[in-house]
């Protein structure tokens, strides 16, 4: 007999494929109805997402291209948890990196999983606040730029389908009504 996951049985699993953010795996399963299958899925690492807004309630993302969907994406900055980092730690070198903002508060928005019947690569959300400006230190396969909008404004973009990276949208909606609750 194998493994229980929810209604599902494992009889085994086969990582198929290893990148040093991205596992494939192959796994033979039986199925809720009883009948044998094969199920794939991918493991990505866990990642952080973050939104500076500053005391005007400007919003700081970034455009970059973004090689899977062969064009540019409006995003806020995010990027992968490295190991033995705290997902706050994350939050903080992923921002500076982007865009060279340091931030005197992080407010941790919650978890947003992509894609969830084929991708586990949870992604944790913060709003960042009390903004300082300095110098980016972007990895040399980035060629980012730097998107400043209203917060309102990149709400009406998350909403209209003009902002389509799903932790970004999630994000800066929860962060507008978060911001909201403040007033």
């Amino acid at each position: 007999m194998g493994k229980k996951r929810g209604p599902w049985t494992v009889e085994g699993s086969e990582l198929k494929y290893r990148h040093e953010l991205l596992e494939v795996y192959e796994d033979k399963v039986v199925r809720p109805n009883g009948e044998p299958g094969v199920y794939a899925f991918a493991r990505v690492k866990p990642g952080v997402a973050v939104l500076a807004v500053d005391d005007e309630n400007f919003a700081y993302l970034v455009s970059e291209f973004r090689y899977a969907v062969g064009r540019e994406s409006v995003e806020v900055v995010g990027g992968a948890i490295d190991e033995g980092e705290a997902e706050v730690e994350a939050a903080r070198r992923e921002l500076k990196e982007e865009l060279g903002i340091e931030a005197s508060e992080l407010t941790p928005l919650g978890t947003v999983d992509p894609i969830t019947s084929m991708i586990d690569s949870p992604s944790h959300l913060f709003l960042a606040r009390g903004l300082t400006f300095g110098e980016t230190e972007r990895e040399g396969g980035e060629t980012i730029s730097t998107v400043k909008l209203k917060l309102e404004e990149a709400a009406r973009r998350a909403l209209s389908g003009d902002i389509t990276h799903g932790a970004s949208c999630t994000l800066i909606l929860r962060a507008r009504d978060f911001l909201s609750g403040e007033s």
